[in-house]
């Protein structure tokens, strides 16, 4: 999964764009923020991708 489609995820998930600083878009849901890093069209590794989406309450 790439960036941009996990930030699409956690978007339809509750989170809300706070800004977007470079090539990362930071994101909140409640008292956690989320930076999602977003490079072309690379997958996103096995165990950041775990990480932010239990964050972010998908799992």
């Amino acid at each position: 999964m790439t960036g941009k489609e996990l930030v699409r995820l956690l978007v339809k998930n509750n989170c809300s764009p706070a800004r977007i600083r470079g090539s990362h878009h930071i994101l909140v849901k409640g008292r956690k923020t989320l930076s999602v890093p977003v490079h072309a069209n690379r997958d996103l590794p096995r165990g950041l991708l775990s990480r932010l989406k239990k964050d972010g309450g998908l799992t």
